[in-house]
């Protein structure tokens, strides 16, 4: 069963306050396009240690967003950029790829 990202967090945290959960869907649309755009960046250019720390604040929306086994993912990917290695930026990007497809429906 593959995860897909939703707002049960967002309207946890929200309480029912509409506005709040707007605001907070905004914050994520506005910084997590840049955030992935600085992590291609630095993964191109192979900086390990500055994609591991993208990687790490990108973990935040991953996590807010529901997704449980791509945070998972995702912290073993910035263990494994720390190291110098890129196992796991395969399934990462997939995670990128469904985050974008899914802030698009927003």
């Amino acid at each position: 069963m593959r995860e897909l990202p939703n707002l049960s967090y967002i309207d946890t945290l929200s309480g029912g306050d509409e506005a709040f959960k707007a605001k907070l869907i905004t914050i994520i649309k506005n910084e997590f396009p840049s955030e992935k755009d600085i992590y291609i960046k630095n993964i191109e250019a192979k900086n390990f240690k500055e994609s591991a720390e993208n990687v790490h604040k990108i973990k935040h929306k991953i996590s807010i967003l529901g997704l449980e086994k791509s945070y998972k993912i995702a912290d073993d990917f910035e263990n494994n950029l720390k190291e110098g290695s890129m196992v796991g930026k395969q399934d990462f990007d997939t995670i990128l790829k469904l985050i974008t497809d899914f802030l698009k429906t927003l």
